[in-house]
C-alpha cells in the first residue's frame, strides 16, 4: 500500500493480487519499470517512485486485480481507475453505482472516461468521493439511465 505522500504526489498503482501463482504480463507491460515479479509464483513489488498512474499494467492483468488511485484528482474526490471487460461500456459522464469487493453498492461514481484497450481489457476511469477510493473496485450500470439514453 502506498504510503499517504505518495498518495499525495499522484496517481499510483495499486495490487489486489493475492494469489501466489505463475504471472508477471504487469511487469513486462510497465513502460517504467516500476513492477518487478521477483520469481515467477510471487506477488508483485511495486516501486512507487517509478509508477505515475498511467494504467498500462491494468489492461495486461489477467486477474483484473490492479487499479489506480488518484487523491489529487479534486479536492472532495479522488480518480480511481478500473479495468472492465463487462458489455455494454458505460458512457463518459454516466452516473453509475459504486461496487465494493463484494459487489455491494456503496455509493454513486461518475464515469469521466472510458479507455478501450486492443486487448479488451478497458480501463473506466471513476470519480468517487475521496472516502470511497479504496472501496470501490467495479461499477453497475443504472438501468433507467441506460433506457432514458436510448
Amino acid at each position: 500500500m502506498p504510503s499517504k505522500e505518495r498518495f499525495a504526489e499522484g496517481p499510483v498503482a495499486l495490487f489486489e493480487c493475492l494469489q501466489q501463482i505463475p504471472c508477471n504480463p504487469c511487469a513486462d507491460a510497465c513502460p517504467r519499470g516500476a513492477i518487478t515479479v521477483k520469481e515467477i509464483n510471487d506477488c508483485p513489488s511495486l516501486n512507487e517512485e517509478l509508477c505515475n498512474g498511467c494504467g498500462i499494467c491494468m489492461t495486461h492483468c489477467p486477474g483484473l486485480s490492479i487499479f489506480v488511485v488518484d487523491y489529487t484528482y479534486g479536492k472532495e474526490v479522488a480518480l480511481v481507475k478500473i479495468p472492465y471487460e463487462f458489455s455494454p461500456l458505460p458512457s463518459a459522464k454516466e452516473e453509475v453505482d459504486a461496487l465494493n469487493r463484494q459487489g455491494e453498492c456503496v455509493g454513486s461514481a461518475q464515469v469521466i472516461r472510458v479507455q478501450n484497450s486492443p486487448n479488451k481489457t478497458n480501463i473506466i476511469w471513476l470519480s468517487v468521493p475521496q472516502e470511497l477510493a479504496m472501496e470501490v473496485r467495479s461499477i453497475r450500470l443504472r438501468k433507467e439511465e441506460r433506457d432514458g439514453a436510448k
